[in-house]
């Protein structure tokens, strides 16, 4: 078991206090920039063990009366199919996702604000998508002047040229479904369009990585830089803090470079000097303080970073980033001291595939194997077969280990077994093994007849946490299948075959 080093009620205290110092510290609305994932952010939960996923949901159930959400997407991630990671779901899809976990947390969703939109069908489709869903949506553009000539930003030709969104709460959370969403220029066009309006307001980050009051090499803050290399990110000590205060803080290079521009801008739109001295300032951040066993945290972040390198191998394999964001990545492993075999899934399937291969070399050349570490720090493996798929064998072969099941035993009906695969093969002409949804359903049918069968489902969400790895980059149902299951899989970079269409 992963030993927990943060205490996440400890965390949501301290944020809720330093949020609401802040609603009651001015006055005006203030608009709040949600860094990082708000809802299921299991980034956080890896680097911080104990960490809640949704404890930045929850937080801001607490003030719901307080508060109403704006959701910004940036047009090019539509076009593009940017993909979150963690769901292998794209980013407009991901919109969608989060406005249902809002609505499910009795939060108020306002809109959602498509920046520097473009004219592109995908783009399109998606506001129409949302709009005949009753979901009012807004399109800002590529803000004039940006980032130098602070004269054209902060006028008509600027944040004017932007709708504003009628908002009515006193906190109004600006957030999206990753970085570069455009949740600063949405927040400071807001300010723009309040001011104009004769009306105040403020602008304040709640931020979770880098942490600030943590070392810059700490391995929590590298795992940050390992999550956001395809955004470059890099972090920095803050040099207007450290001038401002004499103390050291750790921020980001994109926030540290914006800070002057952003003094500007905000200078220009309140026509007063700004209560910030320092990015680190503008940040609501306490999650430093909730850590309570450092070294679980550092050793959790160092898998973190190792899992970052094999999804950024996989990733440029698949011709999905390029070479110097993978090369970033191996830099970051190399400055944690880490290899992938400190991964103890990688080396358990690798060598499980070299054992199959040395057994028969004919019949297992390409072999695919997985690997699975329990809670108790067993290792279970899964091969491929003419029958299913290796990460079906391997969650069937764990769920049987933890249910105390005989590994020789069969609990899944043959019958059942060659009825799916005939009928896979038959009906939807697809003869490829079984896969893990479909062996789970047919465990699912054995049940029935088969009380071990039902015995082994029961263990299912005993899997959740597990960290797995198999020898060959999964299909993309049976990545989604695994990380509903909640495991946290990876994959070496090669495919099980040479297929370019169906892999």
């Amino acid at each position: 078991m992963k030993k927990e080093g943060f205490s996440a009620e400890k965390y949501i205290e301290e944020q809720t206090k330093y949020i609401q110092e802040r609603i009651q510290s001015g006055e005006g609305r203030l608009y709040l920039e949600f860094g990082g994932k708000l809802v299921e952010d299991k980034h956080a939960m890896r680097v911080l063990p104990g960490f809640d996923e949704n404890a930045k949901i929850k937080l801001l159930q607490r003030m719901r009366d307080q508060a109403e959400v704006i959701i910004c997407i940036y047009a090019g991630d539509i076009v593009k199919s940017k993909t979150r990671q963690d769901f292998g779901i794209t980013y407009d899809l991901e919109v969608m996702r989060m406005i249902d976990e809002f609505r499910s947390y009795e939060l108020e969703v306002n809109s959602v604000v498509v920046t520097r939109y473009e004219d592109a069908p995908a783009v399109n489709q998606f506001i129409a998508k949302l709009e005949r869903r009753g979901i009012k949506t807004y399109t800002h553009k590529y803000t004039k002047g940006y980032p130098t000539d602070v004269d054209t930003i902060v006028s008509e030709e600027g944040y004017g040229a932007n709708p504003y969104i009628q908002v009515s709460k006193p906190l109004i959370v600006v957030t999206g479904p990753g970085g570069g969403s455009g949740k600063l220029a949405t927040s400071l066009s807001q300010m723009y369009h309040e001011y104009k309006l004769g009306r105040k307001a403020r602008y304040a980050k709640f931020e979770t990585f880098p942490i600030w009051n943590l070392p810059l090499k700490h391995p929590v803050n590298i795992a940050y830089e390992a999550a956001t290399a395809d955004l470059k990110d890099i972090n920095m000590i803050d040099p207007f803090h450290l001038e401002a205060y004499e103390e050291t803080a750790v921020n980001y290079n994109r926030d540290i470079d914006a800070f002057p521009v952003l003094s500007r801008i905000l200078h220009a739109i309140t026509g007063s000097i700004e209560e910030y001295k320092s990015p680190t300032d503008m940040g609501v951040n306490r999650a430093g303080f909730a850590i309570t066993d450092d070294e679980a945290c550092r050793e959790a972040a160092k898998q973190e970073v190792i899992r970052r390198y094999l999804i950024a191998e996989c990733s440029y394999r698949k011709g999905m980033i390029d070479e110097s964001t993978l090369e970033r990545c191996k830099l970051l492993l190399e400055e944690v001291g880490a290899t992938r075999y400190d991964r103890p899934a990688v080396q358990a399937a690798e060598e499980y595939a070299e054992v199959k291969r040395r057994q028969d070399p004919d019949k297992y050349e390409n072999v695919v194997i997985s690997a699975m570490q329990l809670p108790d720090g067993s290792i279970v493996t899964g091969s491929s077969s003419r029958r299913m798929v290796a990460t079906a064998a391997m969650v069937l072969n764990a769920i049987k280990k933890l249910a105390g099941i005989q590994d020789d035993m069969l609990i899944i009906s043959p019958t059942i077994f060659d009825s799916m695969s005939s009928t896979k093969a038959d009906v939807l002409h697809d003869k490829t093994s079984l896969n893990l949804e479909e062996v789970i359903m047919a465990l699912t049918l054995t049940k029935l007849t088969n009380p071990f069968a039902e015995l082994a489902l029961r263990e299912i969400p005993n899997l959740s946490g597990c960290v797995a790895h198999c020898t060959a980059i999964l299909s993309d149902k049976d990545e989604r299948a695994v990380k509903a299951l909640g495991i946290d899989i990876s994959s070496n970079p090669e495919f099980s075959n040479n297929n370019l269409y169906s892999v």
